[in-house]
């Protein structure tokens, strides 16, 4: 039993100490700690009874030549866990660092990008990089640009028109807001609809304050029409979803409307130009990530191909 009187001052630990511990607790005896640590169990039983005595008190109760961890040495355990999890996503990031040369690519987008453009990018960028690692994160404006200004993320996706502090921007792709129509809608038959068309219409809208709901409304305004507004969300993805169960018709922004058309989901051009614009932001004083060109090249391929697409479908 340790009979140390107890200190006040913390005790000076070493990480080989606690990776003995961690051994003992995880493998529950010393022939196996001895076996990960590339220790010999004297060792262990040596290294053990110090870190005991540096503590104050005892880790493991000795039953029938078993170790049992005490209350304290179960708390200990918690505490020593979190700093083991921390090495070891140092060592990881190294691994990466080590394999690729590269570490992960970081690219910050708005939700809506993250769910209608940036999957069909990567295809191309995997194909070409099939061990690159990419971490998307999906953001929503003002904090996206504000996080690029903060060079936190290696590139970023917005709808911006203007380049945040210490960004450079790079416009990528310029379309417009089209129609969504649920299957078997009335103005289906219509090959372009114009703000007439709308008239008394249930129309589900984004939220408010989202710029292209203020764009919409006011090209609405301008053209004296009266729309049943009967629902609204923050998510183009959700808009087509709720039109896509017959809920009303909306105009969204093309990309997630052409991800998402299909059979119950209608898209159609509208006659009134409602500019819907992708920015690539890159930040201008960290130091570039090597593999942040071959994802730009990516992106911008992605683009041409939307961009034709949904060209020739307003044709």
């Amino acid at each position: 039993m340790n009979t140390q009187s107890p200190s006040t001052a913390a005790p000076a630990l070493t990480h080989r100490q606690l990776a003995i511990f961690r051994a003992i607790m995880q493998h529950g005896n010393l022939s196996r700690a001895a076996e990960v640590t590339t220790s010999s169990q004297p060792t262990l039983s040596r290294e053990l009874a110090r870190l005991e005595y540096l503590l104050g008190f005892d880790l493991f109760d000795r039953v029938r030549g078993r170790l049992r961890p005490t209350v304290r040495a179960l708390a200990l355990m918690q505490e020593v866990e979190r700093s083991f999890v921390g090495l070891d996503q140092i060592a990881a990031r190294a691994q990466e660092l080590r394999t690729l040369s590269t570490g992960r690519l970081r690219l910050a987008c708005l939700p809506a990008l993250a769910q209608a453009f940036v999957p069909s990018a990567l295809v191309a960028f995997t194909q070409a990089l099939p061990q690159a690692a990419v971490s998307i994160f999906p953001e929503e404006s003002p904090w996206l640009e504000q996080a690029m200004s903060e060079q936190r993320f290696d590139l970023g996706l917005s709808e911006t028109q203007q380049a945040p502090t210490g960004v450079t921007l790079k416009p990528l792709l310029q379309v417009n807001e089209v129609v969504v129509l649920p299957r078997g809608h009335a103005l289906a038959r219509f090959e372009v609809l114009t703000p007439q068309h709308f008239e008394g219409q249930r129309f589900v809208s984004l939220a408010v304050g989202d710029s292209y709901r203020q764009a919409i409304d006011h090209m609405f305004a301008q053209a004296g029409v009266s729309r049943t507004m009967v629902l609204e969300t923050s998510s183009a993805a959700a808009v087509c979803a709720m039109v896509r169960q017959g809920l009303g018709v909306a105009i969204v922004n093309p990309l997630t409307a052409l991800a998402l058309a299909g059979p119950e989901l209608l898209v159609r051009p509208l006659s009134v130009a409602i500019a819907f614009q992708v920015s690539l932001l890159l930040p201008e004083l960290a130091a570039p990530h090597p593999l942040r060109d071959a994802l730009v090249t990516a992106m911008e391929t992605t683009a041409e191909e939307m961009q034709r697409t949904l060209t020739l479908q307003n044709k």
